[in-house]
């Protein structure tokens, strides 16, 4: 691939060229030094309006800085915006305190950092997160969460839970939920009901009330401006002076006197950079967690480590645990994250083009790969993750923790990623399968909008017939008629025997037998990004050789080192970020 002029990456001798298809830094590309005339001065360059922009942006107003924020997208918000709101601060809160819930940041870091805590598959939570940052956090936890409330968030008012958590600690519950309140809805383009404003849990909640509190701070926010580089003040050396910009066609340049904070959002829709990670991510697993409204093209990660930045934390990203991967919660449509469901009149539904057929009960379908065969029990559930009191009888870094864990292997997205036994990489797409009884028993109306035809959903008269028809971009070899054919058949005699002797599903109960035939695309979703930029307690960026990037701040997913799901180390780091980027001395 060529690279132009235009297309490199500004810094330290590093280039990326076509973000959005994956590149990756090239050390051989030329070096573009700062200019010598900036659009913009500020003291603080926030890229990123979401969960960790908005904090960081407004933290750093607060401290006496001057900030632009930068985003890339016609609208503000990021996957924080269609997220279920559900923020495990702790350590202390006034909400874990109202409650009677004792807890303190050292509990919450010991938690956080414990060892010994394993998952039902034998995979570790806690065990390789980065003890700077989750102190960092700790401390700053029960700061933060009061910090919320004091910007206009609005918590339901309730006992923290475990609802929504992933990783959060095994002590005392500690997640708290974002009321939705009066916001619009991205998810429907309107609000939700009145009488359940308050008690419904929705980013909306969360991240309306911090755009609202941004503009009183009088942070300036920049729309559709995409950054595509990080200039430094000589190659691979010297503080981080400033970014370069894409508004349309049209290039900006925004000099930062005190500190760039990247709070891009993660890695997860970039094909070859989270294939760096698990080689089996590929194309095909285009569903991802918070599209279309927003990507995660780990353009914060590439920008940065083509100035020298490392990455940091990447088992916390291959860990089988928590939601990395999910299966679907809606089927027949391209995105089908269980917690988030595009309906019509939300303001990317055109890009959605479907809602999906929820699923209520996985025995009314049958999953097969794309040459027609089943590889697993359908109602298997998702990878787990810690929460409060999920390991019991718990002894903090006892090893009696793992060896008092019941081993119970989750493979159902590792058979669905394992292929069909060819050379290539990535299982292709899994398709639900199910008939005319299923659609009555689920009370689905398999049509659009509620379906997208002719890519993700196919119908037909016979199994032959749906076979032929399923012809799409990622069906990369044409489903054998026969083969789904015998793949139903043998199913269906499970029903009359009441045993699945291939893989156990518990006592089959429907045939698939009549006429029409679906399928309906059921591919896993990608969701957490953990693995990212090193940073250090304060959020500034380290690079290849432990130095810290002076100028150079990152948090939320776009940073390493930390395997919680959920959006309080979002909002906590961009806190951390905020004031320490603030606090640097102007440079000249």
């Amino acid at each position: 691939m060529t690279v132009k002029r235009r297309d490199v990456l500004l810094g330290g001798g590093g280039a990326v060229a076509a973000l959005a298809a994956g590149g990756l830094p090239n050390a051989s590309a030329e070096t573009v030094h700062p200019p010598t005339k900036w659009d913009h001065t500020v003291d603080v360059v926030v890229v990123g309006s979401g969960a960790s922009g908005f904090p960081a942006s407004i933290r750093a107003r607060e401290s006496g800085a001057s900030v632009i924020l930068v985003e890339a997208q016609p609208h503000t918000g990021g996957h924080g915006t269609c997220s279920g709101g559900n923020v495990p601060l702790g350590g202390g809160t006034s909400r874990q305190k109202k409650y009677g819930i004792e807890d303190s940041p050292d509990l919450l870091f010991r938690d956080l950092t414990d060892w010994s805590v394993v998952e039902p598959n034998g995979f570790p939570d806690y065990r390789f997160n980065d003890r700077e940052i989750i102190r960092a956090f700790a401390d700053h936890s029960p700061i933060v969460f009061e910090w919320l409330m004091e910007k206009g968030v609005v918590f339901v008012d309730k006992a923290p839970d475990t609802l929504g958590g992933g990783s959060v600690g095994n002590s005392v519950p500690r997640e708290n939920h974002a009321a939705v309140m009066n916001w619009v809805t991205v998810q429907t383009g309107k609000p939700a009901p009145a009488d359940v404003q308050a008690t419904t849990s929705s980013g909306n909640g969360l991240i309306r009330p911090l755009e609202a509190a941004a503009a009183k701070a009088g942070v300036q926010v920049l729309l559709e401006h995409r950054m595509v580089g990080l200039y430094r003040q000589s190659p691979n050396a010297g503080r981080v002076v400033g970014i370069a910009i894409d508004n349309k066609g049209k290039k900006i340049n925004i000099r930062a006197r005190k500190g760039v904070i990247l709070a891009t959002g993660g890695s997860s829709t970039n094909v070859n950079f989270r294939r760096m990670f698990d080689p089996r991510l590929t194309e095909e697993y285009c569903g991802i967690a918070g599209q279309p409204w927003s990507d995660q093209d780990a353009s914060g990660e590439l920008a940065a480590m083509s100035i020298g930045a490392s990455l940091w934390g990447g088992f916390n990203q291959t860990g089988e645990f928590g939601s990395g991967l999910t299966k679907p919660g809606h089927i027949g449509s391209q995105y089908g994250y269980v917690n988030l469901r595009w309906m019509p009149g939300s303001p990317v539904f055109d890009k959605a083009r479907a809602s999906g057929l929820p699923v209520k009960d996985w025995q009314n379908i049958v999953h097969v790969n794309m040459i027609g065969k089943r590889f697993y029990d359908e109602t298997g559930g998702q990878f787990t993750s810690n929460n409060y009191n999920t390991v019991d009888p718990y002894t903090a870094g006892s090893y009696l923790n793992a060896k008092n864990i019941k081993y119970r292997p989750n493979n159902w997205i590792n058979a669905a990623l394992a292929g069909i036994g060819d050379v290539h990489n990535g299982g292709g797409p899994i398709w639900a399968i199910f008939d005319a009884d299923a659609v009555e028993r689920e009370k689905w109306n398999p049509k659009p909008p509620n379906v997208d035809t002719g890519s993700f959903f196919f119908e037909a008269d016979t199994l032959a017939d749906l076979a032929r028809k399923i012809q799409m971009k990622y069906q990369r070899v044409p489903m054998p008629p026969q083969a789904l054919e015998d793949t139903i058949a043998r199913y269906n005699s499970f029903v009359d025997s009441g045993t699945d002797e291939d893989f156990g599903k518990p006592k089959p109960l429907y045939k698939i037998a009549k006429a029409p035939f679906y399928a309906a695309w059921s591919t896993p979703v990608i969701h957490d990004t953990r693995v990212g930029l090193r940073i250090n307690g304060k959020g500034q960026v380290i690079d290849m050789n432990g130095t810290i990037i002076a100028g150079l701040y990152s948090c939320g997913e776009t940073a390493g080192g930390f395997s919680q799901h959920g959006l309080a180390r979002a909002t906590c780091q961009g806190y951390i970020a905020g004031e320490n980027a603030a606090g640097e001395k102007v440079s000249t």
